[in-house]
């Protein structure tokens, strides 16, 4: 048994004996790892400055507190809004942390627009130059063109605000022109005369001092040319050179001047935003020269004013510019009015130097027609109430042979000539002319007449959509008509547009024996060209001397 016994105790196993040093050995290890592994969770996060180990102390917090069931599945939960509890912004809400939208940002630029302003109230008693907007927006509605009901209010907003800033007599959105970088909204207005003579005055200002810019650019060649005028002088004196240099006796056209503000092409106002809520700016009175280029060229808007329009034939402006000359051209050819609606003054007397008449007022008797007759194929019921801009690019034809005060004309032969290519004047239709007149475009009718809805006849729009300039439309019900045009601004044609070929090499000057190079002559030519010119002298003193000895004979 005490063998069993021994061989039972020898099978346990023998722990080692371990001194005090050994267990401070094995305590010292485990108190370093735990330092270790707490100052990673103390370490601070880079992006937030929190660190691991107080989130965890605020969770369990927390969750001691509360004690809420199925803690395992709500700890995501608790985790974030121990974030959130210790977030600090700088910013009022957290909302303003995000980038900010395109709505946001259109938002914040229409949002003076829905502010209300003292005096609102007052305003709203007094005439207004704007018309109800609403009302002809319903009649673009139910003809299929025009803009949205929300695009529409915040424009009415924005043209409420233009109305503040002028005095207009007349107001309206005349429409919007597409561009590649952004849009046009444009309204046309009728100012009344003490701000047409503040436009005036300013441009008269800005042409005088462009002239007095252009005059001092170049004074080292003025000084050139006064010191070579008076070499000449001191040359004339002398002796005339056997060969003058010729000098040339062309002429530059004079240049065709613009019509004043409140007249002709100018007689409205444009003011163009890219959005509403945005600020208003004017657009340059347009000029002849402005409106002939815009003819020849064709290209799309960028919708910067500023910005420059690179083109074949070069057009005398920036985008600004091309703008009201395309707004000129659009307006002549596509604005109408019902026949009857306008009436010429019977008081007012037809201009006797040309143009016709350029003011008309409301008929007071005029009637409605069916919307039946207003869609008539034959466009007779519409006429054109903007006057037509002649191929001068005016409405009143000006004469560039007419003499003028700084021109002194002493040679009757210039006079004759002047007289003789007296150029034509040129003529357009006269205003209130129907459409029935107008060209076709290439072949095709010029407008394009329909009723909105062929299920209540009675209750529909007439609507005129114009193939010349796509994008003009006209509508019409009762005594309500509008225009409006929204499009790219350009005209129509059949074929793509292609810059014009540069023009023709000038022609060298016309050959003959007086400039024509020969070849020199050889000595025995030369001999005998001495011997000829020898016989001729003496052939012409013996003559002189008979003619004297008769004449004496004679006495």
């Amino acid at each position: 048994m005490s063998e069993a016994q021994s061989q039972k105790g020898s099978s346990k196993p023998q722990t080692p004996a371990t001194g005090a040093g050994d267990k401070q050995q094995d305590l010292v290890p485990r108190e370093s790892d735990f330092t270790d592994n707490k100052a990673y969770l103390l370490t601070a996060s880079s992006q937030s400055g929190m660190n691991l180990y107080d989130h965890l102390i605020v969770c369990l917090k927390k969750i001691l507190e509360e004690k809420p069931s199925n803690v395992v599945d709500i700890f995501e939960d608790i985790s974030k809004e121990g974030k959130r509890a210790r977030f600090a912004s700088n910013v009022d809400t957290v909302q303003n942390q995000y980038e900010r939208t395109t709505e946001v940002a259109k938002a914040e630029v229409q949002r003076h627009l829905f502010e209300p302003t003292q005096g609102d109230e007052d305003e709203e008693e007094m005439d207004s130059a704007l018309p109800n907007l609403w009302q002809t927006a319903y009649l673009f509605e139910q003809g299929g063109v025009g803009l949205d009901a929300e695009e529409t209010y915040r424009l009415w907003l924005a043209l409420k605000e233009l109305e503040k800033q002028h005095s207009f007599e007349q107001l309206r959105f005349w429409g919007k022109i597409l561009g590649t970088e952004g849009g046009y909204y444009i309204a046309e207005g009728l100012l009344k005369q003490d701000e047409i003579d503040a436009i005036v005055e300013e441009e008269a200002k800005a042409a005088a001092a462009t002239a007095s810019s252009a005059d001092g650019s170049k004074p080292e060649q003025a000084g050139a040319d006064s010191a070579a005028d008076a070499e000449a002088a001191g040359d004339a004196d002398e002796e005339p050179p056997e060969d003058p240099i010729p000098k040339p006796d062309f002429k530059p056209p004079p240049v065709v001047p613009r019509e004043d503000a409140g007249s002709g092409v100018n007689r409205f106002v444009y003011f163009v935003c890219s959005e509403p809520g945005r600020p208003w700016t004017r657009l340059p009175s347009v000029t002849p020269a402005q409106i002939q280029a815009a003819r020849k060229v064709k290209k799309f808007f960028t919708g910067r004013l500023d910005a420059p329009v690179v083109t074949y034939p070069p057009f005398p402006g920036n985008e600004a510019n091309y703008l009201r000359a395309q707004v000129c051209r659009i307006s002549a050819g596509t604005i109408i009015s019902p026949q009857g609606f306008y009436m010429f003054d019977e008081e007012e007397e037809e201009d006797e130097e040309g143009g016709g008449r350029d003011n008309f007022v409301e008929n007071p008797e005029f009637e409605p027609m069916p919307v039946r007759e207003l869609i008539d194929p034959s466009l007779s019921s519409w006429v054109h109430h903007v006057q037509h801009v002649l191929p001068q690019g005016r409405t009143r034809w000006w004469n560039p042979a007419q003499k003028r005060d700084d021109d002194s004309v002493d040679d009757e032969d210039e006079e004759e000539k002047e007289e003789m290519d007296e150029p034509q004047p040129e003529e357009g239709p006269p205003l209130l002319t129907p459409l029935s007149e107008d060209a076709e475009v290439d072949g095709n009718q010029p407008w394009t007449a329909r009723l909105s809805s062929q299920l209540l006849p009675q209750f529909s729009v007439a609507v005129l959509s114009s193939n010349l300039w796509p994008g003009a439309h006209a509508v019409a019900q009762g005594s309500l008509f509008e225009n409006v045009y929204i499009g790219w601004g350009h005209k129509y044609a059949t074929e793509n547009y292609s810059p014009p070929p540069p023009p023709p090499v000038l022609l060298e000057f016309p050959s003959g024996p007086e400039i024509t190079e020969t070849e020199d002559p050889t000595p025995e030519e030369e001999a005998a060209l001495k011997a000829a010119l020898a016989e001729a002298e003496e052939g012409a003193e013996e003559d002189a001397g008979e003619e004297e000895e008769d004449e004496e004979e004679d006495d």
